[in-house]
Parts: C-alpha cells; sequence; structure tokens
C-alpha cells in the first residue's frame, strides 16, 4: 500500500470517529441532537455512581476531541481523549458484564453490548499509533518546523 493511500485512510477514519463523537457530545454539551445537556448528562453520571470529573473528562474528550480529529490537529492527544476515558471506560466498566451484542431485538431494558464501544475504541487506539496523516493540521504544521 502507497503512502498516499495510508493517508487517505486516516483521514477517513478520523472524519468517521469525528462525526460520531461530535453529534454525542454535542448531546452532553449542549443538549443538540435529543441529547440531556451539560447539567443533565452529569446529573445522570453521577446517579450511576461515576465521579462528576468522568463526566466532564467524557464531555471533552467527545466533544472537543471530534473537532481535533475533524481538522487533525492535535490528533493523538484528541484520539486519547475519546480512547481512555470514553471507549475504553464504556467497555471495562459499564459494559463488560452486559455482553458483546448489540440489542437486535429492541427488548426493553437491555442495556446494548461492547461491540460497538469497542469497534470505536480499536479505531481511535489506531489513530494514535499512526497519527493523523499527510491530510491534517499536524502535518501542515510540521512541514512549517
Amino acid at each position: 500500500m502507497n503512502r498516499k493511500s495510508v493517508d487517505f485512510a486516516l483521514l477517513l477514519l478520523r472524519l468517521v470517529l469525528a462525526v460520531v463523537f461530535f453529534a454525542h457530545g454535542s448531546q452532553k454539551l449542549l443538549g443538540w441532537f435529543g441529547g440531556l445537556g451539560l447539567k443533565g448528562f452529569v446529573g445522570y453520571m453521577s446517579a450511576l455512581g461515576m465521579p462528576v470529573v468522568m463526566s466532564y473528562l467524557v464531555i471533552v474528550g467527545e466533544f472537543f476531541g471530534s473537532l481535533g480529529l475533524a481538522v487533525g490537529l492535535l490528533t493523538r492527544l484528541a484520539a486519547a481523549g475519546i480512547f481512555l476515558p470514553e471507549m475504553l471506560g464504556t467497555v471495562m466498566l459499564i459494559k463488560r458484564n452486559v455482553g458483546f451484542f448489540m440489542n437486535w431485538k429492541g427488548v426493553a431494558g437491555k442495556v446494548e453490548g461492547w461491540e460497538y464501544p469497542l469497534t470505536l475504541s480499536v479505531v481511535a487506539l489506531a489513530i494514535i499509533v499512526a497519527g493523523a496523516g499527510a491530510y491534517s493540521l499536524d502535518a501542515k504544521l510540521k512541514k512549517r518546523t
């Protein structure tokens, strides 16, 4: 595989991850797309027994991390902000005993499995390892130095 193909693949991974987490971060921070907003999300997470600081780390990781991923700025940090508090925490703390699969039948009260968060975690981890690629602000800034 040539370098341009790798850079294009990294761009696609970054953009898809950015769109997904911008939507989720907007729900939590701004209340968009039917979300709870900042106060509601922090209250919800607190009711689940999560420390308040974790709620804010999730919001920062999702919302601001998605913006960094979209433009490829501080990309590894942005991906780490999604990977560590958000996805790894979801898989390890919240969904580990739920099972692997999604709730395909829509059973009321059944929580989704961890296949989707795991997939997003691996995409974020791949970006942490590989970096932003040539189609990013990180690459543009690196050329200047």
